[in-house]
């Protein structure tokens, strides 16, 4: 029996994407929500799933991919993938180029270097029918309404699904990784003892991890039936967890000493450092394995508890920018600010530079020589990627660009002119063409083309230093390939004239790497995040006059409600503890219905009246699986638990007559 207290509080849940328009937009009336909560687990334990003999983590880079591992029994010892065959000059790391080659009959053929090279070698009669793609993340990043469906184009035009290029990547990396644990092992290594981390930038919404997750069961690398045994990290927040750990000798802090290219000149690395320590660093450099001391880092034992920093993650795609504190005496971690940023990698530094050629040779002989030579348009890329690393605030020589010869025969073709002409007549004045057949830059016109994304950046750090929960921050760490670039450090300097301490660890491309497999080791570490929208479901309330807008009102068997009204689960930016659960109970509108699907809605805004607002979208679905629950109780209720503190977004469901757990799924892919 419902007091009338009750009755007024009621709400129905209703779909009202469709039409906002009152008589329509009823829907499904029967969802009644009884009692909204707020609950916090009470352990700080996340269930404990099977336990993994090793812990294996991909890094599936917009540029540049890799995987390491740490078996559980030894967890400070971090091991990173074997040296890979192929690469580049003037450009050395652990990570291979994220390539894909696929056959002309779509199937996966090769990845990384192994891909780059035998495209390149094929003769152009015949590469025209390859698929070969590239820089294909970023994809997942701009695409809007992102979906299983959703098309990437290979370099020769071509279209292919999204999701059987990741799954392939995929199978790739747990190829190689089980082939170099069973070695390691001696023995068969069993793909079900590996606890799988794929780590992807925070600034993702949901579908786009969600995609990672679907391409991982696609690919064989986990089944959905043990969806635990795959854990999706957030990449600053796994440079955070590594930056934690770090020694003295394993960063350069840009306050204290000189930096060239990046790094200390060799000999002020280990200026106070032991005889020893110098020697642990020299064959570290070599070595594949990375100890992680089980102490807290030096610069750790500075911090103090409430201390703050920020973890700048600048990679080939995105800029990821993170805000901790630390809390002791663990150490575990808090999120203080929602993870912003943006599109700002260091590809748009490359896109820059092809804009650059379409101005003096055409951007109707670019668009057609990447389509008719595309191998040719790797390699001019490849040569452009080691003199952009080559680029530097203090560097006064010109920068030579070795263009293919296929480069300078095809436009004499297609123009009837040399490029030699074409250079001298474009009014691009700070590039020249050399004797020996090069584009000779200036310093200023390298520099000119980082300008764009490097000012992203500056300015998208300024705003969030301007945010009051962003004050005080003790250090910046900056990591992610890009951090590597003297041009971007030493605006980062510039920028924060010495307000934090700038720490740049070294292997900086590999920091995420190490922090996810530390991560995968103890996901429990970061204990606090922030919600980057806010999320609810479309409700129906009774209707209050003066306080509901009118159109709104939709009269049904004499009771007046107010439709469309947002019930919020979380807001934007609001923190949300580890393992924390937001109840709501829902009640079938009849007793035949089988499955109870509820539209979620997202918004930017932290406060947000009704579903019609501008800004709100329907960004996923609730599915309640009621089947084979039916029962004699008047009114069923199922009590539904929504998990919002982890990386991911899991829902949980139980009829609370029966005590049945309901099948419940959150869905944010389009389909």
């Amino acid at each position: 029996m419902m007091t009338e207290k009750d009755a007024s509080t009621e709400k129905i849940i209703t779909d009202a994407m469709a039409d906002p328009s009152p008589a329509k937009s009823m829907g499904d009336p029967g969802i009644t929500p009884l009692s909204p909560s707020h609950t916090q687990n009470d352990t700080d334990q996340v269930p404990s799933g099977p336990s993994f003999v090793v812990v294996v983590a991909i890094d599936f880079g917009t540029t540049s991919s890799g995987y390491a591992y740490a078996f559980a029994k030894e967890p400070e010892c971090i091991h990173t993938m074997r040296r890979w065959e192929g690469g580049d000059p003037g450009v050395s790391n652990q990570k291979t180029p994220t390539t894909i080659l696929l056959t002309p009959d779509r199937k996966f053929h090769s990845f990384g270097y192994a891909a780059r090279d035998f495209y390149h070698d094929l003769d152009p009669s015949e590469s025209k029918h390859w698929l070969y793609l590239e820089k294909f993340k970023m994809k997942l990043h701009t695409t809007a309404n992102l979906s299983i469906n959703t098309d990437l184009h290979a370099a020769n035009g071509k279209r292919v699904k999204a999701l059987d290029i990741f799954a392939y990547a995929l199978a790739f990396f747990k190829e190689q990784a089980l082939k170099e644990l069973s070695d390691q092992t001696g023995g068969e290594f069993d793909n079900s003892d590996v606890r799988w981390v794929i780590t992807v930038p925070a600034i993702w919404k949901m579908p786009a991890k969600q995609f990672m997750r679907e391409a991982a069961y696609k690919s064989g690398l986990v089944s959905r039936e043990n969806p635990e045994q795959l854990i999706i990290a957030l990449e600053p927040e796994a440079a955070s967890i590594y930056c934690r750990k770090l020694r003295l000798h394993q960063m350069v802090d840009l306050g204290t000493q000189t930096t060239q290219n990046g790094f200390s000149p060799s000999d002020n690395v280990g200026s106070g450092m032991s005889q020893a320590a110098k020697e642990h660093v020299r064959r570290n450099r070599q070595s594949r394995t990375f100890l992680v001391e089980n102490v807290i880092g030096e610069l750790w034992s500075e911090l103090e508890e409430g201390d703050r920093y920020v973890v700048v993650d600048c990679g080939g795609g995105t800029v990821d920018l993170t805000v901790h504190q630390i809390r002791l005496p663990e150490g575990h971690l808090k999120e203080l600010y929602k993870a912003s940023g943006g599109p700002y990698g260091s590809i748009g530094i490359d896109y820059e530079f092809e804009k650059l050629l379409c101005k003096i040779f055409g951007q109707d002989f670019i668009d057609q020589f990447k389509i008719k030579r595309p191998a040719a348009w790797v390699d001019l890329m490849i040569a452009f990627e080691s003199r952009k690393r080559a680029a530097a605030p203090d560097r006064t020589n010109p920068l030579n660009i070795n263009l293919p010869f296929s480069f300078i025969d095809y436009y004499k073709k297609f123009r009837g002119h040399s490029v030699e002409h074409a250079l001298r007549k474009s009014n691009v004045d700070f590039v020249k063409w050399s004797s020996q057949g090069m584009l000779r830059m200036s310093p200023d016109a390298m520099n000119s083309l980082f300008k764009p994304t490097i000012d992203h950046i500056i300015q998208h750090l300024t705003e969030l230093f301007e945010k009051p929960e962003v004050s005080d921050i003790k250090f910046l760490f900056l990591v992610g390939g890009f951090a590597e670039s003297p041009l971007l450090q030493q605006a980062v300097q510039n920028m924060l004239q010495g307000r934090s301490r700038i720490i740049i660890p070294h292997d900086v491309g590999l920091t995420i790497l190490k922090g996810a497999v530390l991560f995968g080791l103890d996901p429990s570490v970061i204990k606090v995040r922030r919600s980057p929208l806010t999320y609810g479901v479309g409700v129906l309330n009774r209707f209050v006059e003066g306080k509901h807008p009118p159109e709104k009102l939709l009269v049904k068997d004499g009771t007046r409600w107010c439709t469309d009204v947002f019930d919020t689960f979380i807001a934007a930016d609001q923190s949300v503890a580890l393992g924390e659960m937001v109840k709501r109970s829902y009640t079938p509108a009849k007793p035949s219905q089988q499955v109870i699907v509820i539209h979620v809605y997202c918004s930017e805004k932290e406060n947000v009246g009704f579903i019609s607002e501008p800004g709100v979208r329907k960004c996923g679905t609730l599915r309640l699986d009621v089947s084979g629950t039916e029962s004699t109780a008047a009114r069923r209720e199922i009590q539904t638990l929504m998990q919002f503190g982890d990386t991911e977004i899991r829902a949980m469901a139980v009829d609370v007559s029966t005590g049945r757990t309901v099948k419940a799924s959150i869905d944010f892919l389009s389909h």
